[in-house]
């Protein structure tokens, strides 16, 4: 638009330009006309020495910057293209980690990135969710490498499957991976098989590991003994048994290692990526997942319905307190939510549930603590038993267990004695109150009379005549009238008499 050499030359009339010309002359003359207005000259151009811009020198210069900041402009305001989008798996598989990774395979396919980076780290977890990103994986338009990182890692159990499903499967140096032997799972109820039935789980999860592992290329044996014997393997194993692609040290040593190579995506389709120097952009949970990942952890979830247990006992021996049954309700239903993503044993919550009767069999019987010890014992059974995984990552702790159990059996058995001792004590509101009190009679009583009880003057009737001053004891109470008795050596000794009024 713009040529980059330019020179000026004299004004002059040209000796072309008479009014005989054609009418797009006379309109859009080659030179402009000087005036008072207009002081430059025209730009002869040393590409075309017959062709002059008709603007002036100092409005092409506006235009160059309004263009330029422009450009800029929608350069800041179109969303940048993620070469590799990075996400870490460094937990158990379950259904948050299946969304988490089926949301950053949709997310680079928008954004046109080259490759899917999953550094993991996990124990292995649920089947369902495991086949949920294997699927994901497979139909992936994006290549997915998956590397199991840091040096100590591994991919064990769920792990080695995704490993193996990967388009580049990769591990660092001192990680292993395997031992992949299926437990299967009907809601959130884990089953014990019989022999045939685990034969069937085994075949089946065998075959899985097939039918990705040979379009990837492995070594499908090899895979299969992680399923049918449970095998682990280092990652120099691994590499040899061609059940991985590459050792790295690093994801910068493998987009190195990877220069050049071409590997096979599911459809059979030769690839090869060119990831040296490329940004890697991380690609992080949402707040919404991040909460729901620290919900799957079973020791969380026991410590919620353990908390929420206690909140409701508050409010049902303190009605109307309100935030003691809010917190109750909202923490038993998070942990039930929970509870229904992971294997729970039902016999466990009953167990849970024979150690608050426990703990309130404590306060109504004097048995010097041998109810709640029993309560603490069933109740650290329940949480061990609540959660019924083949990985102990996925069950609760027995430290954990132990830490909720003792306090929340004293704090229980506690709160139960003082509410059961508080309910044993004599009433000293209302008509109820009233009945044994001790006053004295202001007036005669024949039969009916006053007398003065609790700093308060009540009408009365006696059961035989009184005089004035005598000490009376209420028997019963007839809307606003007292039924007083003589008090006599027998009656309990009173409490102090008042004053009698002049």
């Amino acid at each position: 638009m713009f040529c980059s050499t330019t020179s000026r030359t004299p004004s002059s009339k040209s000796p072309n330009n008479h009014q005989a010309k054609s009418l797009f002359r006379n309109i859009l003359p080659i030179t402009p006309s000087t005036s008072r207005f207009y002081r430059d000259q025209p730009i002869s151009h040393p590409c075309n020495p017959k062709k002059t811009d008709i603007l002036p020198i100092r409005y092409t210069k506006k235009f160059a910057a309004i263009s330029q900041a422009a450009c800029l402009i929608l350069a800041l305001a179109a969303p940048a293209s993620a070469q590799i989008l990075k996400i870490t798996i460094n937990d158990t598989i379950q259904p948050i980690s299946a969304e988490y990774i089926s949301r950053a395979i949709d997310e680079a396919h928008r954004r046109s990135a080259q490759a899917v980076l999953i550094e993991m780290n996990t124990p292995g977890g649920l089947v369902s969710s495991t086949r949920e990103i294997i699927e994901k994986i497979s139909s992936s338009p994006v290549p997915v490498i998956v590397y199991v990182t840091p040096t100590g890692g591994h991919a064990g159990s769920a792990g080695i499957f995704i490993l193996e499903s990967a388009d580049i499967a990769a591990m660092a140096p001192g990680t292993a991976a395997g031992a992949a032997h299926p437990v299967t799972l009907i809601g959130p109820v884990q089953v014990k098989p019989d022999d045939e039935m685990n034969r069937k789980i085994e075949n089946d999860a065998a075959a899985l590991m097939r039918s990705f592992a040979s379009k990837r290329g492995r070594n499908v044996e090899s895979a299969e003994s992680a399923v049918r014997e449970s095998k682990s393997f280092t990652e120099q194993e691994a590499l040899a048994g061609h059940l991985i692609d590459y050792v790295a040290s690093s994801p910068e040593d493998l987009f190195r290692q990877m220069q050049g190579k071409t590997f096979k995506r599911f459809d059979g389709r030769p690839a090869s990526l060119n990831l040296t120097g490329q940004p890697i952009v991380v690609f992080d949970m949402t707040l919404k997942e991040h909460i729901l990942d620290g919900l799957m952890d079973p020791n969380i979830a026991f410590l919620l319905l353990a908390i929420g247990a206690l909140a409701l006992y508050v409010e049902f021996n303190h009605p109307g307190a309100v935030i003691p049954g809010t917190v109750g309700v909202v923490f038993i239903l998070l942990a039930a939510f929970a509870l229904n993503f992971l294997p729970t044993r039902f016999a466990a919550l009953g167990l849970i549930l024979g150690a608050f009767a426990l703990f309130a069999a404590e306060a109504k019987f004097a048995t010097h603590g041998v109810l709640t010890v029993g309560g603490i014992v069933l109740l650290t059974l329940g949480g061990l038993l609540l959660v019924d995984s083949p990985i102990p990552e996925m069950r609760v702790h027995l430290l954990t267990a132990l830490a909720i159990s003792i306090p929340f059996g004293l704090i229980t058995a506690f709160l139960m004695t003082i509410a059961l001792k508080a309910r044993r004590n004599k009433v000293v509101t209302g008509a109820q109150g009233l009945v044994g009190e001790t006053g004295v009679a202001q007036t005669a009583l024949t039969p009916q009379g006053k007398v003065f009880v609790h700093g308060e003057l009540w009408d009365a009737v006696a059961s035989s005549p009184l005089p004035p001053g005598q000490l009376v004891v209420v028997r019963n109470l007839d809307r606003l009238t007292l039924q007083v008795d003589p008090l006599t050596a027998t009656t309990s000794p009173p409490t102090p008499a008042p004053a009698i009024l002049s």
